[in-house]
């Protein structure tokens, strides 16, 4: 272990059981895989999507449910398959909304955790800050929307599959915008899409999840229906998923956009063209460039008093050169993608 935990140390990957080409990191739970594109290298800065599995199952079952490994290589990006705490019974789950699925009021602190993954996998690889997503299904989805709504200064945008947001609007002010797309089946009797309750709490259904997002974001909420259907679902003919998107009217770096999969439950039997249009749908909707510190879309000296802001309270986007340090070169990179601009 003291080997590998070296290896790791010095941000060089290892092939793992399956094969893969990973590192592994540990944020204070154990080690959790990151799955790293063949031609990784530390010299430029990867976009990470961090999946976060459902109720009962584990980072590396939801990555073969959902398949997103396979498109790692060919959009290039980091995979980081973490495994939430265990239950009373014994059930790993993540403490995400009060409605899903701390069962037991154990309190976990699960975006801290996450938060600390995130400080973890940067430390190890080089990470693109503006290029930072959350994935996940079911308990995973209702995670990655808490994380929305926890950490918006590092999460450009989410995917939820069979997932929700907080029931109560008031109950998650995001600071910052964040893109978000809600994937869900019309036909899920377990999360339902018009919304339901859990015993611990109710959630919103998947048209209010995204109509909360588009309003957080301050985009219309007349959705864009333009969009050609799409085949998420194996198990249904043709191309049975409708598109939704909420981007006219927007505040800079947000937006809201929903799936519908007809007739689609809990856990569809998704098609090889899934992992390719959630990865790339995320890698779509990263920040605004780096120079560009105040998301107004323009350079200015705004820009150096943002960064110099972020750098004096030590916020991890101000580690520009990517080092896991601030310092010095930090402000020399920041002049040097300013100088690049924005285009």
């Amino acid at each position: 272990m003291k080997r590998v935990m070296a290896v790791v140390a010095a941000g060089v990957p290892v092939v793992g059981a399956a094969g893969q080409k990973l590192i592994q990191v540990d944020a204070g739970r154990g080690p959790v895989d990151v799955l790293v594109p063949s031609d990784y290298t530390p010299e430029r800065a990867w976009p990470l999507v961090v999946l976060l599995h459902g109720y009962s199952s584990s980072g590396r079952a939801v990555e073969a449910y959902t398949r997103l490994g396979d498109v790692v290589d060919e959009l290039g990006f980091l995979l980081a398959l973490p495994d939430g705490t265990e239950d009373l019974l014994g059930l790993r789950f993540w403490n995400a909304t009060d409605a899903c699925c701390d069962h037991f009021g154990s309190g976990t602190d699960d975006v801290g955790y996450l938060t600390r993954l995130l400080d973890a996998v940067g430390a190890a690889a080089r990470v693109d800050g503006r290029l930072v997503f959350f994935a996940g299904h079911s308990n995973g989805g209702f995670m990655s929307y808490r994380m929305a709504c926890a950490l918006p200064e590092r999460v450009a945008a989410i995917a939820s599959l069979a997932g929700a947001t907080y029931d109560d609007p008031s109950r998650c002010m995001p600071a910052e915008n964040v893109h978000t797309l809600q994937v869900h089946g019309t036909s899920d009797t377990v999360i339902r899409y018009g919304g339901g309750c859990t015993p611990m709490g109710c959630y919103p259904g998947a048209v209010q999840t995204a109509e909360t997002w588009a309003m957080y974001n301050g985009c219309s909420l007349t959705p864009d229906l333009s969009a050609p259907p799409l085949d998420l679902d194996a198990g249904r003919p043709g191309a049975e998923t409708t598109v939704a998107r909420y981007t006219m009217e927007c505040d800079p770096g947000g937006s809201a956009e929903l799936w519908t999969i007809e007739g689609g439950s809990h856990s569809p039997a998704l098609t090889a063209q899934f992992p390719q249009l959630v990865a790339g749908w995320l890698l779509d909707h990263g920040r605004a460039c780096y120079a560009d510190c105040d998301g107004t879309g323009e350079l200015d000296f705004f820009d150096f008093l943002c960064f110099q802001e972020r750098f004096g309270r030590g916020d991890p986007e101000a580690d520009c050169d990517g080092t896991g340090d601030l310092d010095f070169f930090d402000f020399l990179c920041f002049q040097g993608e300013f100088a690049a601009g924005c285009d």
